[in-house]
């Protein structure tokens, strides 16, 4: 986890974009993925897969949906 952490702040550091951080989170669950059992290999690597567009506009519907309900 401390890994992760420094690789989070150094792309803060640096200015890196949302895209790139997401990125970056997406290959450290992927590499931990090796860790898993073969047989749940496949739906590790599956929940990984998803691309930065569609978590980008799920996040937002999520955002948006919150938003209404505290009004």
């Amino acid at each position: 986890m401390n890994k992760l952490l420094m690789i989070l702040l150094m792309l803060n550091i640096v200015g890196c974009s949302h895209k790139a951080i997401y990125d970056t989170l997406r290959l450290d669950e992927r590499n931990q993925c090796i860790k898993t059992p073969p047989f749940s290999y496949s739906k590790c690597i599956e929940r990984t897969g998803k691309p930065y567009e569609v978590y980008k506009r799920e996040r937002k519907e999520i955002i948006r949906f919150r938003d209404t309900q505290t009004d």
